[in-house]
């Protein structure tokens, strides 16, 4: 998994002096929600009989020229929120240009904190109440003039809410402001989703390539990476803890630390749907290659039969050029199935099976390791891990698409067709697939000699080169007779070397047939063709004494 440091800034250090000066002059509270509206009138009498009393600043606020503009009092109540406004004459001294607003909520000891920049001696901040009704301590602070990350009280006020909302503003840290984070206008910083919500917006730092998403509910915690494109980023992160709030905190990378990240923004999110998912794992080699997965989503989820896998690759990531098809390796128990999905112009999109049945499946997704291609053995790297449920009943493990075997391909379908029209049983259907491949396919001597297998080497690779060896002629004969209907695999074992045959299911019973044997045979390391039916249903006995099978694939 992906290293992932988190790192923050010096924690705020709070240094209060006493209070002494007095704010002159002004009106209580400012009026700007409508007149009409029934909480804000409640608020406004609650003022009318309150004894209100002004609101004191600190002596810090001499030392530097500080005044609080907005409010005026310490204590007062609100409907949902109010401003907090002031200017600083002596900028020029402080170490940090934010003013802190640190909100409590004395229902349940939250806290919540603005970061309001000072710009021009000014600062100017909307408060929103984060927690519904009730009261609040808000303190102001002001950065200190001697120390970086050091902040002074400018003053203390309790304020009440009357309006029972629960409302939030997206919680912004001193990063987010450094790096130009900032989240989508339809972004609140409470929200109620129905199983996912979309992490959308725009960073001015070129080197951010991906955020990290923290997401937690009570102890339940887990990260997902979001890509950033061109500065934008767009990702929908599901909520994988079912019902309730779910908090999500956005952190940045830091910039001069690889694989860290530091806290930039928090918003929660109170998922309606009960659904439990499960959190993709994702290896190293997944940011490493510049991988964004789209679809799947999230593991645990229920499906019939197949589903997509849809993803993308940074054309700037370390063999992005080189890799032409990302695998899907699919586990039920002791059964495996591999599934290839080629990327074209750095993105991929197909579809992959959960073939053994019904049940709970392992999915793998891996990427080709580039420096072993074209090799006897291949070798791939993983990049993300996670589970699915089918919920189709039908066990098809020896009729659906697999990894070089593309059944579904048009024009493997148009093929098959034409070879079995007219063809009046499945053996007879079977033989035309057979005496199709033994005929039209050149055995490769070259790729033999040279033990090149290629990782996009497949049904339609071997169709349309008209060559290959006996993997290939397996591969492009289980696509027909899947295609035309009838259940095939892959019979693997030793004749003379590794060797590759099919078995396809005729009348109740697995027919075994060897196009590669059937087409002709090797003399002096050149390919002699010589058609012959004597390795299409050959007797059992016979052919064991050629042939030894190890085993089979799907």
């Amino acid at each position: 998994m992906r290293k992932t440091i988190l790192t923050f800034i010096v924690p705020f250090l709070l240094l209060s002096l006493p209070g002494c000066s007095l704010l002159d002059s002004g009106s209580p509270i400012e009026k700007k929600d409508t007149p009409g509206n029934a909480l804000t009138q409640a608020a406004e009498k609650n003022n009318e009989t309150a004894d209100l009393k002004r609101l004191e600043l600190s002596g810090y606020s001499r030392r530097i020229g500080a005044t609080l503009t907005s409010p005026k009092y310490k204590e007062f109540s609100v409907n949902s929120s109010f401003m907090v406004t002031g200017r600083i004459n002596n900028t020029k001294r402080l170490k940090s240009s934010y003013t802190l607003i640190t909100i409590r909520s004395e229902k349940d000891g939250s806290h919540f904190k603005y970061l309001a920049p000072i710009e021009n001696g000014r600062f100017k901040q909307k408060v929103q109440l984060f927690n519904g009704k009730g009261k609040y301590d808000v303190k102001v602070s002001l950065p200190s003039d001697e120390s970086k990350d050091y902040y002074y009280d400018l003053a203390q006020m309790n304020v009440t809410n009357v309006n029972p909302e629960v409302k939030r503003d997206v919680l912004y840290t001193q990063n987010a402001y450094q790096q130009k984070l900032k989240l989508n206008s339809s972004i609140d910083g409470y929200m109620k989703k129905d199983g996912n919500v979309d992490i959308k917006g725009s960073i001015d730092d070129d080197k951010a390539k991906d955020l990290l998403v923290e997401m937690s509910k009570g102890t339940q915690v887990t990260k997902i990476m979001v890509p950033v494109e061109n500065g934008h980023f767009d990702t929908q992160v599901p909520l994988y803890f079912g019902e309730g709030v779910h908090t999500l905190k956005v952190m940045t990378p830091a910039s001069n630390v690889a694989n860290y990240y530091n806290e930039a923004a928090e918003l929660k999110v109170d998922n309606t749907s009960d659904t439990i998912s499960q959190p993709i794992e994702f290896s190293k080699e997944y940011s490493e290659r510049g991988f964004t997965l789209e679809s799947p989503a999230a593991g645990g989820i229920k499906t019939d039969l197949d589903y997509e896998l849809k993803g993308k690759i940074d054309s700037n990531a370390p063999f992005a050029k080189d890799t032409d098809t990302v695998f899907v390796q699919t586990k039920k128990g002791s059964l495996e199935a591999m599934y290839a999905v080629p990327v074209k112009d750095y993105a991929f999109d197909g579809k992959f099976y959960l073939r053994f049945g019904p049940g709970k499946y392992d999915v793998n997704v891996f990427a080709p390791e580039i420096s072993s291609a074209n090799t006897s053995v291949q070798h791939f790297v993983g990049i993300a891990h996670f589970t699915m449920e089918n919920n189709n009943q039908h066990d098809a493990r020896y009729s659906l698409p697999s990894r070089g075997i593309q059944s579904d391909d048009m024009e493997i379908g148009r093929l098959s067709a034409q070879l079995m029209a007219n063809r009046h049983n499945d053996k007879d259907k079977a033989k035309a697939v057979y005496e199709y491949v033994a005929k039209n396919i050149q055995y490769d001597v070259n790729k033999l000699d040279k033990r090149s297998f290629a990782f996009d080497d497949s049904a339609l690779k071997t169709l349309h080169e008209k060559k290959g060896v006996c993997q290939d002629f397996s591969y492009l004969a289980i696509a027909l007779l899947r295609a035309g209907g009838l259940e095939a695999r892959m019979a693997i074992g030793y004749a003379g070397q590794d060797h590759a045959w099919i078995e396809t299911k005729v009348d109740g019973r697995w027919l075994t047939m060897d196009p590669t044997w059937g087409s002709g045979y090797l003399q002096n390391g050149r390919f002699v063709r010589n058609y012959t039916l004597k390795y299409f249903d050959p007797n059992p006995e016979e052919f064991k004494k050629s042939h030894t099978k190890s085993g089979i694939e799907y």
